[in-house]
């Protein structure tokens, strides 16, 4: 069966390490937070001026004064810090964030990033993804391989105005973790294959020029 949700989430939390400052963004992202294994010193920053960002509350925990940049309530862990955003930007222009998990609407096969609108549809600003992908030193993107009509989100060229250009460096879907050749002449490698899920599968809803890597071809 492909990956859950929750699971892309479990999957994108082995891409933290020790010592990491790492941003996540709305929807699947912040399920990262539940999965950070308690013996790694990781620091989850928020946008919205929290440092220190912990899983979500139980029923009883839940505190509406303490929420990430998705409005969402969160826990604090120890050493938690507040500031303003001025501050929280300053953080992520200045290059102090090692990674950022973000949603995609699309994702191309050179790293372009479309995840902030669709045209005709209202939106409430950019909010900080531009920053986020042009300050942090790695980006990773976890979102369903297909949209609601089932066409392909991992593309050859981004058709959706973009958050930035040749920033992925990997993208986790219900499918599989793939890595991106953002440097070089563009192309996604399947390096991880979800239980259940076939390679046919995967180049059917798959538009982005792809490899398998050598362990799964094997």
């Amino acid at each position: 069966m492909p990956w859950t949700r929750d699971q892309i989430a479990a999957r994108a939390a082995k891409e933290l390490r020790d010592g990491f400052y790492v941003n996540l963004g709305i929807g699947i992202p912040t399920l990262v937070s539940n999965y950070v294994p308690e013996t790694m010193d990781v620091t989850l920053q928020s946008e919205n001026g929290m440092m220190g960002v912990g899983p979500f509350p139980l029923e009883n925990e839940v505190d509406p004064d303490i929420i990430n940049a998705g409005k969402q309530t969160v826990t604090e862990v120890k050493g938690t810090s507040y500031f303003s955003s001025a501050d929280s930007f300053a953080m992520i222009r200045g290059g102090h964030i090692d990674l950022s998990i973000l949603g995609a609407m699309e994702v191309s096969e050179n790293g372009d990033l479309a995840n902030w609108m669709v045209p005709g549809k209202m939106v409430k600003g950019m909010g900080g993804a531009m920053d986020l992908v042009a300050g942090v030193r790695r980006v990773v993107v976890v979102m369903e391989h297909v949209s609601k009509d089932g066409a392909s989100k991992l593309l050859a060229r981004c058709s959706l105005p973009l958050t930035g250009q040749r920033v992925v460096d990997m993208v986790i879907t219900e499918l599989g973790v793939f890595s991106v050749d953002k440097k070089g002449a563009g192309g996604v490698t399947l390096v991880e294959l979800a239980d259940g899920v076939t390679v046919d599968e995967v180049k059917a809803k798959t538009k982005a020029k792809l490899t398998i890597g050598a362990k799964i071809a094997a």
